[in-house]
Parts: C-alpha cells; sequence; structure tokens
C-alpha cells in the first residue's frame, strides 16, 4: 500500500521506491477532496504533457480491484479520524515535504509560539527513529511517534489508519489542534487522506524553482505552501517569481507562506493561517 496511483476511470497502477526519500514523480474538508486529487492527478498530468515510455504502468484488473478496496478502505478510515477529531473540537492539519525542507524546525517554532495560547498535539511520522520527536517533546505539545519501517522497507507516507493508530496515544479532548508531521516524500502522502482538515506543504528554497511542475500533485493538493529557507536566498540562485510562477500554474488559489525557520522571519504568518480554524 503506498505506491500505487488512480487514474480518472478508477484504475490504479503501481510504482517502485528506493529506500531512501523518493524524489520522482508523483487529499478532508478543505477545498480539495481525496477523491478530486487522487482520482484525477495522473490524467491531468497525462493531459499536460506525454512525455517518457507509461507502458510499465499497465496492470491486470484483479490487482485494480484489489487496490481500489485499500485506497476505499482508507477513505472510510479518514473519515472516521475526521469525526473524532471534530467531535473533540480539534482541527487536524497534515503537513508535508521533501525530507530536510524543515518540517520539525518549523514545527518547534510552532509549539513555541503557541505555547499556553493553543493546546497542541504532534503526530510524528518518520520510517524509523525517534529523532524528530524527541527534537520535539519539552516544547508543550502532546507527542505520538508513528513509525513505518515495518511496511515493505518502510512507507513513504502516512496513510489513515496508521494516523488512527496514532491517535489513540493523544487526549484529544484535551487539544485544540493536531499537526500531523508527515513521511519526508513528495509524492504519496498528496494521495492519501489522513482525516485532517487542511493539508499545507513546505517547499525549501535550496529544492529548485521546478518542484511544483515535476510534481503537481502535491503541490495542487495542499491549501498552502510554505516556502521555507528564505534566509538561504543570498547565497542560492533559487528564483522566487520563478518558484509562484510555477505553482500559479498548478494551484492558483493557494496561500503562500514566506519563512525561515530557522531566523523565525515569517513564522508570523504561518501562525495566522494555522489559527485561521480555531
Amino acid at each position: 500500500m503506498g505506491r500505487f496511483h488512480r487514474h480518472d476511470d478508477g484504475t490504479v497502477h503501481s510504482h517502485d521506491h528506493d529506500e531512501h526519500g523518493h524524489d520522482h514523480d508523483a487529499p478532508g474538508s478543505h477545498p480539495h477532496s481525496h477523491d478530486d486529487i487522487g482520482k484525477h492527478h495522473c490524467h491531468e498530468a497525462a493531459r499536460t504533457e506525454q512525455i517518457g515510455d507509461h507502458s510499465r504502468y499497465v496492470t491486470g484488473s484483479e490487482r485494480i480491484e484489489v487496490l481500489e478496496r485499500i485506497f476505499d478502505e482508507n477513505d472510510q478510515a479518514a473519515a472516521a479520524n475526521r469525526a473524532k477529531f471534530d467531535a473533540a473540537g480539534v482541527v487536524a492539519v497534515n503537513l508535508m515535504s521533501s525530507p530536510g525542507s524543515g518540517k520539525t524546525t518549523l514545527l518547534a517554532r510552532t509549539l513555541t509560539e503557541f505555547e499556553s495560547k493553543v493546546r497542541c498535539g504532534i503526530i510524528e511520522g518518520d520510517i524509523e527513529t525517534a529523532i524528530d520527536a524527541e527534537r520535539l517533546r519539552g516544547l508543550g505539545a502532546q507527542i505520538s511517534l508513528l513509525n513505518t519501517g515495518d511496511g515493505f522497507g518502510g512507507e513513504c507516507h502516512l496513510d489513515a489508519p496508521m494516523v488512527a493508530h496514532a491517535m489513540e496515544s493523544l487526549d484529544l479532548e484535551a487539544l485544540d489542534l493536531v499537526l500531523i508531521e508527515n513521511v519526508g516524500n513528495l509524492v504519496c502522502p498528496a494521495e492519501f487522506d489522513v482525516g485532517a482538515h487542511r493539508r499545507a506543504m513546505i517547499a525549501s528554497v535550496t529544492e529548485g524553482e521546478d518542484k511544483p511542475l515535476k510534481y503537481p500533485v502535491m503541490f495542487r493538493s495542499v491549501d498552502a505552501v510554505v516556502i521555507n529557507k528564505v534566509d538561504l536566498l543570498p547565497y542560492l540562485d533559487f528564483d522566487v517569481a520563478l518558484f509562484l510562477a510555477n505553482l500559479k500554474a498548478v494551484n492558483p488559489n493557494v496561500e503562500v507562506i514566506h519563512t525561515s525557520a530557522k531566523t523565525g522571519e515569517g513564522v508570523a504568518d504561518w501562525i495566522a493561517w494555522l489559527s485561521e480554524s480555531l
């Protein structure tokens, strides 16, 4: 599970991952539902540009039927997760990015800013280790660690059943906000509804201006894009205007926030965006 994509007609194809960050091409009561994104993105991408040999993705009807059941079961679990969040009066945000974009550093800043104001919980998703979870301990949040290493050598995303399991370690009645730090990957996390109300991603300036075009599913599926590590702009050739143009091409209405999680620049704008739903 997690290595599959659905087409407009409901068919599903599989693809391979390496054991590291999955830097390759590739949904919630927010404007972009999982059904809208997950069922349509492959054909949208194909209509945009047919490049390369796609024949390897042809699959049989039996596999399609099995994978459709997997996605359907995930969506049912996501709806149950969202119902639990709603019943407890909790807003959940799914935070995604590639590895090393600064998710955990931004979350640490977020917890510091919300201390004694907003009761926060963190679902920390990683393939292995508790490193990121430990970085966030002591900042006033409930933390539930979720390692995915037992699945296929390390699942490249969080799905709804995983999040349901992690929620068991949180006292939702004592929380206002749950931030779900997804596994670092620009592909699969965009395709799995985990039961969050809002979705955001971090794109650091070290990753290049072409990422919205190369990974349109991720950039199209989110409500906000945080352009992080802006403190490095004087030392890079990153063209902010070109990145924004590429982003607008795939998601013209997305909220854009410029931050440096390291220096704190723009973090107030990120906090304001999170606070809108509280």
